[in-house]
């Protein structure tokens, strides 16, 4: 039962959006209060290793539904509270805030869940509850391409070593509405249709979002209209900086085996139950369909921060350079990769100005060999 209860931690961060927007006034600043709460807990509490004991998918299941449903309803609360309600300036930006981080956690977790689902209402339900981020196709980018090409240069997903957090951000927000429009065109043609066919996804995404908008003017007016499109372009970059931490710099040769050394895991306690596993998704890699609680974590893996702090240090980032990525992928580079991945993360190393660290163990052992000879001498 203890493993069940567990994910019950992103309905609750949910709860408490819920609950500031319906007590209103500095209230609304609930939601947004659990990032610097979860961040400061999961680095104290010590990491999670443990195997999950989960036998029933429908009771595991419960909670992914009410973190994909429950953000795209927040906002109609949101616009409840906006109506006839003045909102201080501080008011305003706190009820913002933390519609948007609903969008980040616990939605995207949930909504990735059920897009991975082999039931079709599961990835429909999945698909539109990114109306909270504004792209309701962005199953397509994630299930065909980067599924295929991750820690490739062709993975949008993946940032290259020396790009920071906002350059990768706001490139996401384009390259991966590009990638979902032009994939989705593609398949029309080798169907036999044009690419402009009504049957293009793109259109019954940009209808959701008409309609969605459509309902917060019915219940808050402009100004409802105005906060949650506000919310949900922020919303967005935020999600597209999530893959920044998942990813960053790892590479692979286009075609080779995945493994799961080509993903970073984050194996903070409340990093698990809070993303239901995605910061645990090494597995994920080689079975897309396995379910959330399935997932092994990989022991043998570079240990990162917690994602949260990841976040925080990438605002900054010499910081997220020089203490957290670059050690990491220089052990990477050394213990992990195989030798025409070392040669891909050379010229990356090369290119973002870091330092060259494979020439430097070569010069050390030189050194140390010239050393013990003129010794035995």
């Amino acid at each position: 039962m203890a493993d069940y209860l567990k994910y019950w931690v992103p309905v609750l961060i949910l709860g408490s959006a819920y609950l500031g927007f319906a007590l209103g006034g500095d209230y609304v600043w609930l939601g947004i209060a659990t990032f610097p709460m979860l961040a400061i807990l999961d680095s104290i509490i010590p990491r999670d290793y443990r195997t999950r004991k989960i036998n029933s998918p429908l009771f595991a299941n419960v909670p992914i539904w009410l973190c994909a449903i429950g953000p795209v309803a927040l906002y109609g609360v949101l616009a409840w509270r906006v109506y006839g309600n003045a909102l201080t300036p501080g008011q305003t930006c706190g009820a913002i805030l933390s519609a948007a981080w609903m969008g980040v956690i616990p939605l995207i977790p949930a909504a990735h869940e059920l897009y991975h689902m082999r039931s079709r209402i599961a990835r429909t339900v999945g698909r539109y509850s990114h109306l909270c981020i504004l792209d309701c196709t962005r199953d397509i980018g994630h299930v065909v391409g980067h599924h295929i090409d991750v820690a490739t240069i062709e993975d949008g997903d993946t940032a290259p070593r020396g790009c920071n957090l906002y350059t990768f951000s706001a490139n996401s927000v384009i390259e991966s509405t590009r990638y979902a429009l032009t994939t989705e065109a593609n398949a029309l043609r080798k169907r036999g249709l044009s690419p402009w066919n009504i049957r293009h996804r793109a259109y019954r995404a940009a209808l959701a979002l008409v309609l969605f908008q459509l309902v917060i003017y019915a219940i808050g007016g402009w100004r409802a209209v105005v906060y949650t499109l506000t919310a949900q372009l922020i919303s967005r970059c935020w999600v597209e900086s999530f893959n920044y931490f998942q990813h960053y710099g790892l590479v692979r040769l286009p075609g080779s085996p995945i493994g799961r050394r080509h993903v970073w895991n984050h194996l903070g306690w409340l990093s698990r139950t809070s993303t239901f596993e995605i910061t645990n998704h090494a597995d994920h890699h080689q079975n897309s369909y396995q379910p959330y609680y399935s997932l092994q974590p990989h022991r043998q893996s570079i240990e990162m921060p917690s994602v949260f702090v990841c976040f925080l240090t990438a605002l900054i980032p010499p910081i997220w350079h020089r203490w957290v990525i670059m050690p990491a992928l220089k052990r990477w580079d050394l213990e992990f990769a195989i030798p025409e991945e070392r040669a891909l993360a050379a010229e990356q190393n090369r290119r973002a100005g870091w330092p060259d660290w494979f020439n430097q163990i070569s010069a050390n052992a030189g050194a140390a060999t010239g050393v013990s000879a003129t010794v035995g001498i």
